[in-house]
């Protein structure tokens, strides 16, 4: 992957008001298409100090902000840590693709010690994230017809694959869409334009090929050595992780 982060991105991520555990690009950058004109989707987690956790005035436990920086749209959110944590444990794919994301604007131990856990938490359910995703972007290239949503609709499928065949989590199309021969064409005239339209001859083979990769998917989850939830140990070392940094700002 080639993308270049903006220097001032960790600037960006320094103004939130928490302590920053790590903070990644994600969105069309991660995905291997992004425009010259595509948004910057920063995520991160942060860490509340335990009074805003423990006591009546509870800090947030998810910070959005956004805005325009250099003339690009910027969408940022962080969630605290113990957050982050229950998500990565309940098998969703989009905070582990932002905790694995090679895109790192800022990183530190903690973030390092959660990269090192992340492999106990991939698991053949995983597999339903990405097949709900890919319907939602399904109904949006259905109602829109956009470009971006038929790549995300392939990006999707493919990651899932990917994930259910290797454990490995690889998030750029141009890498997983080699069996699709019309994917460098999309992902070319969507670097072009961020509202580039989708190419009108593909329509047919974007459906019959997505349908394809959406059986292959689900045979792929079906067929997965990974288990189907993280292992107990896993878990624990987590919530241990969780409660000594929570217990670090005492």
């Amino acid at each position: 992957m080639t993308t270049v982060v903006p220097q001032w991105s960790a600037e960006v991520v320094a103004e939130l008001p928490y302590p920053v555990v790590f903070a990644t690009v994600s969105g069309a950058h991660l995905y291997g298409f992004a425009s010259v004109d595509s948004d910057l989707d920063l995520r991160a987690a942060h860490v509340l100090p335990a009074a805003e956790v423990v006591g009546l005035r509870v800090g947030p436990e998810t910070l959005t902000t956004s805005g325009v920086r250099d003339g690009v749209e910027l969408d940022v959110v962080s969630h605290d840590l113990r957050k982050f944590a229950r998500l990565l444990n309940s098998r969703n794919g989009y905070v582990l693709e932002q905790l694995l994301s090679p895109l790192v604007v800022t990183t530190g131990p903690l973030h390092e010690q959660l990269v090192a856990l992340a492999p106990a938490f991939v698991t053949s359910g995983h597999a339903q994230h990405y097949l709900g995703f890919a319907a939602s972007q399904e109904r949006l290239f259905d109602k829109t017809g956009r470009l971006k949503a038929a790549l995300y609709w392939l990006r999707v499928l493919l990651t899932g694959q990917h994930l259910m065949r290797t454990g490995e989590l690889e998030t750029d199309l141009a890498v997983l869409g080699t069996s699709v021969p019309y994917v460098p064409e999309l992902i070319a005239l969507k670097r072009s334009a961020e509202k580039a339209p989708f190419p009108a001859g593909l329509e047919e083979r974007l459906r019959s090929d997505a349908a394809v990769l959406r059986a292959g998917l689900e045979e792929a989850r079906d067929a997965s050595a990974l288990p189907a939830y993280p292992e107990e140990s896993a878990v624990a070392a987590l919530n241990d992780l969780v409660v000594r940094t929570r217990l670090s700002t005492v």
